[in-house]
């Protein structure tokens, strides 16, 4: 997700900073946050008492009623012995649920589903669940504002996804923990002259006898829950060959000049990020504009989204479609272990818009980057980045220092040095997830030179550390 315009000038207020702790208390948390230890942002989004293999979702969206009629089946492991099983869920209600063929009763309480199997499942067994439920969908309440499912304007134009962090149980049940991922098939039905659009590869779209039409796509992922996304409405397609994966695109037709120009470097910021980071993670990439204004574009996996308001024909937030496609790697590749580390995902897309303002021989990462500590210095030093609250998950701060941090280990280890971290980083953890310890012991294990001691106070200490 991007929040500026320019990630090296920062244009938001900081947000309103938190108490200081005493001095015990701060050494205390920063040697918390050292240790690694699990301090969940979210705790009553997720259930670790299992781990998602496969969500096959069969979707029926209604466009004049904005009604959702949704079958979601649902693959997964025991991690513990579990007697019922947890899964986020919002405002849809739901009709019937059967664990491996049985119907099992259900119990809602605070946007959970309970399912209570018939009899304990041991850790280690697999098992099928298939979830039948409907309703109006709309975006979930969150510190962030309305997020998730949610429409471009009147219902009947389109609907959109955009969950970061917590808005998947919006519009299907799941276990929305960001490190739990899974393969998806997404099966939408909508009224003929309607399309939809889902993560992947468009499998089939079959014309059913009601003249509706059903658009089936599948991503084996794996993917979080948070950048599943389905986007309904009326779109102009474009394909693109000419990168390493196929590239998909799709806007409104009073759109399609403007964005078909602004999005047409796509192929060429995949190759320039492919050299610099490894190989491309997914199968295919693409983007949706939608017909609605967004306060910041979504890293949707394999298909981000963006607003209206981020097409101008002139590629003025080219920066934003640089940074959602370094996302694909780092963030959506590699996975979080805990939102605590948003870091990991923001400051290396962040990183990457200033890689691509160096590729396109415009200003060089380092001026940007000083840029930025100018920017940075004259705001308040009170926020540790490895873990910066989680109403500050988002502050500017987060996105402009974490890429900070990358340039002055840049600075430290030279480049061979500094872009073999992040092509080997991609390549150990590629379809898994990773915490800021882990990165800093493989900035040493790589370079071999104890390095993660430069990184150690720009993600630890409050106070703006210098460049070397």
């Amino acid at each position: 997700m991007t929040l500026r315009k320019h990630a090296w000038c920062s244009r938001r207020a900081v947000l309103t900073a938190v108490a200081a702790l005493p001095l015990a208390a701060a050494a205390a948390d920063v040697s918390r946050l050292r240790a690694g230890e699990r301090q969940p942002y979210f705790p009553r989004h997720g259930s670790y008492g299992h781990r998602t293999l496969a969500y096959d979702l069969r979707l029926a969206y209604d466009p004049g009623r904005a009604w959702l009629d949704g079958h979601a089946r649902i693959r997964a492991v025991a991690a513990d012995r579990i007697g019922r099983v947890e899964l986020d869920l919002a405002a849809l209600t739901v009709a019937e649920a059967r664990l491996d063929g049985h119907r099992v009763p259900v119990h809602r309480r605070d946007g959970k589903i309970y399912l209570t199997a018939p009899r304990p499942l041991a850790p280690g067994r697999p098992f099928q669940l298939d979830i039948r439920y409907a309703g109006r969908p709309g975006p979930v309440r969150t510190p962030f504002g309305a997020i998730g499912w949610d429409a471009t304007g009147d219902p009947h134009d389109g609907t959109l996804v955009a969950s970061q962090p917590v808005g998947a149980p919006s519009w299907f049940p799941c276990n929305d923990r960001p490190d739990d991922k899974a393969a998806y098939t997404v099966a939408v039905t909508v009224p003929g002259g309607h399309h939809a659009l889902a993560n992947g590869t468009l499998r089939d779209r079959a014309e059913l006898p009601d003249g509706s039409v059903r658009w089936t796509y599948h991503h084996p992922g794996p993917m979080a829950t948070y950048l599943a996304a389905v986007y309904t409405g009326r779109f102009t397609h474009a394909t693109a060959d000419d990168g390493p994966v196929p590239v998909r695109n799709a806007y409104p037709a009073h759109l399609a000049d403007p964005a078909r120009h602004d999005l047409a470097r796509q192929p060429e910021i995949l190759r320039a990020f492919a050299d610099r980071f490894g190989a491309y993670p997914f199968e295919s990439y693409g983007a949706v504009v939608v017909d609605a204004d967004l306060a910041a574009p979504v890293e949707n996996q394999t298909l981000s989204v963006f607003g209206r308001n981020h097409v101008d024909g002139r590629r003025g937030w080219e920066t934003l479609v640089a940074h959602e496609i370094a996302h694909q790697w780092y963030g959506n590749s590699v996975g979080l272990t805990d939102w605590q580390h948003i870091w990991l995902n923001e400051g290396f897309a962040t990183y990457a818009e200033w890689l691509w303002s160096e590729h396109l021989d415009e200003d060089d990462a380092d001026t940007l980057a000083r840029q930025a500590h100018n920017d940075l210095a004259g705001s308040r030093q009170n926020l540790r980045i490895a873990d910066p609250g989680r109403r500050h998950l988002f502050d500017d701060r987060v996105y402009v220092r974490g890429a900070c941090a990358l340039h002055a280990l840049r600075l430290a280890a030279g480049d061979a040095d500094f872009f073999h971290v992040l092509r080997t980083w991609h390549t150990a953890h590629r379809g898994g997830n990773a915490d800021t310890r882990m990165f800093l012991a493989h900035v040493d294990r790589t370079t071999g030179r104890g390095l993660s001691r430069v990184l150690n106070p720009w993600l630890y200490d409050k106070r703006l550390p210098a460049f070397p």
